[in-house]
């Protein structure tokens, strides 16, 4: 049975997705694959020209509420249309569930999923819509944020889709439609051989060494940890990390590295301690491929934090 390739995009309004979608047909040779359907979920600022859909054997569809995209609403326009590829414009307003959940035409399968992203209003939707944007975001495998200038700060914007999603590989892009490629901004130096790693800084350090290991190989780190070090942990192994927060209480999740020492039944399960480590970069079982391995220096006790919490932000 013929497999028809569907392409999601989601983000809230005018955040780009209609033009992201007629650059893709019009400009990236997509609408050559054969007769295409798009999907709308909303009205945007930017919109569908018809006739030049027509030109490239197009349909559009709208859907303008919620409980209108159903099962039987979509096999009716499979049915009608015969595509060979569908595009999925989402409403950024509807519930994630609402698209999980709903059983797809015989055939139908979401081959990318694609998250637009306005840089100039990020930051306010993470502080009043945080739940709502993020769900827009936790399963793309790109994140487009556009409309970036040289105050965009790439580098809390990572953080923030990574804490979350970490497959989605992350384009920023300037008003002008070019990459931004500027390097992101670390409030620790590491042009160093040693990093002192505060609180403030440990998820902001963990995120960015989980992605560029090799930038930190052979350095040595040292920060205040609590241990991860259960029975049912290999010998010699155990996790030094801190619990860390994105958002709310309910995502809460606790982050460390894989870290090889010998006496490591000498370090009780739950208690603190400041360590300083280097890092090497190994094959590691729980990254699925290579990553930052923690080799201890010097492991002492250590009081509780006044907040044992760190943060994403």
């Amino acid at each position: 049975m013929q497999e028809i390739p569907i392409y999601l995009f989601t983000g809230f309004m005018d955040s780009g997705k209609t033009t992201l979608i007629k650059e893709t047909l019009l400009e990236n040779g997509f609408a050559d694959q054969g007769k295409s359907l798009i999907i709308c979920c909303e009205d945007g600022e930017v919109e569908y020209d018809e006739a030049e859909l027509k030109k490239i054997n197009a349909s559009l569809v709208m859907v303008e509420n919620e409980e209108d995209f159903t099962a039987d609403f979509l096999n009716a326009i499979n049915m009608k249309y015969l595509p060979d590829q569908v595009f999925i414009e989402y409403n950024g307003t509807w519930g994630m569930d609402t698209l999980t959940e709903t059983e797809l035409p015989r055939g139908w399968m979401v081959v990318q999923s694609l998250a637009t992203v306005d840089a100039t209003t990020f930051d306010m939707y993470l502080v009043n819509m945080r739940t709502m944007i993020m769900e827009q975001l936790f399963q793309a495998d790109v994140v487009i944020f556009n409309r970036c200038d040289d105050s965009t700060d790439k580098g809390k914007y990572r953080r923030n889709v990574k804490a979350l999603n970490r497959k989605a590989q992350l384009v920023y892009e300037r008003a002008d439609g070019s990459l931004d490629e500027r390097e992101e901004e670390l409030p620790f130096d590491i042009s160093g051989d040693e990093l002192e790693i505060t609180d403030a800084d440990y998820a902001i350090w963990y995120m960015d060494c989980l992605d560029n290991p090799k930038k930190y190989e052979g350095k040595k780190v040292s920060f205040l940890a609590l241990v991860y070090n259960p029975d049912k942990l290999k010998k010699g192994i155990f996790v030094p990390g801190r619990f860390a927060m994105t958002c709310c209480v309910e995502d809460i999740t606790f982050i460390g590295f894989k870290c090889k020492y010998p006496d490591e039944d000498k370090i009780p399960h739950k208690s603190w301690i400041h360590i300083t480590a280097q890092i090497k970069v190994e094959f590691a079982r729980e990254y699925k491929g290579k990553g930052p391995v923690l080799y201890p220096i010097s492991i002492t006790p250590a009081e509780k934090p006044e907040d044992e919490l760190v943060y994403f932000s």
